[in-house]
């Protein structure tokens, strides 16, 4: 454990989020896991982690975790500000409770993530911030509207938040990933726009793998603190949009 430090991960129950637990805990790091399925998380069973029931629209449950696990570990170096939701439907008939929940989560969730451990990084001049966006905050897909929205902002304060923390030597990547095998699909509820989804992505050879982009998460970490990964950018070698 010499040398290895803390990383903390949001949405870890499934997904990119449980990929980058394993992937950076193989490495020999300890884990801060930080999701709403506590059972899922301590399922995987990772040496030196702690799993933490934590909804990221609690600001307050974020920080409380992070210093618990903080007091055991020492500081976090590494959050992936990864909880997200995608509510995808046509804008003319989407609820719109699913806008304020894809808006509360995946904006003001990633905020209150970095809130928690931004200080301490500045304060050590030390740490990398990576921010969960996606292909669609890049551009806009149809049925996208308001998750594109979210992903959107996740890119502007993202490029706004790693040029004020370069002069703290604290490092922020954008994570833009296209189709990923993850559930993300559980979070569509509008049928024609589920329909509309399963089909491209079978058009396209199906998604890839969590581990390809926590495998290369992992690289962009451990890269010499004064070089940065701005963006990553990875999809289906079909994926032509």
């Amino acid at each position: 454990m010499a040398g290895k430090q803390l990383v903390a991960v949001t949405g870890a129950s499934s997904g990119i989020g449980e990929a980058v637990a394993k992937v950076f805990s193989r490495a020999g790091h300890p884990v801060l896991m930080m999701a709403r399925r506590l059972e899922r998380m301590e399922a995987l069973n990772l040496p030196n982690s702690m799993a933490r029931q934590v909804d990221v629209r609690d600001r307050a449950a974020i920080a409380a975790a992070v210093k618990e696990a903080e007091a055991e570990y020492g500081p976090v170096d590494m959050l992936f500000a990864n909880a997200g939701i995608a509510r995808l439907a046509d804008i003319g008939r989407q609820p719109p409770e699913e806008w304020d929940e894809m808006i509360d989560i995946n904006t003001k969730g990633v905020l209150n993530s970095v809130h928690a451990v931004m200080s301490g990084m500045m304060e050590r001049r030390h740490g990398t911030l990576f921010m969960m966006s996606s292909i669609a905050g890049r551009k806009v897909y149809p049925d996208h509207t308001v998750y594109c929205g979210t992903k959107f902002f996740v890119h502007a304060v993202s490029e706004s938040l790693r040029d004020y923390l370069s002069d703290y030597d604290v490092r922020v990547v954008v994570l833009s990933p296209g189709v990923i095998e993850t559930e993300v699909l559980s979070g569509v509820l509008d049928p024609q726009t589920l329909a509309n989804y399963k089909a491209n992505k079978l058009k396209i050879g199906g998604g890839i793998g969590p581990e390809h982009v926590a495998d290369l998460m992992l690289h962009t970490y451990q890269m010499p603190q004064n070089a940065l990964v701005q963006e990553i950018v990875i999809t289906p070698t079909r994926q032509k949009y």
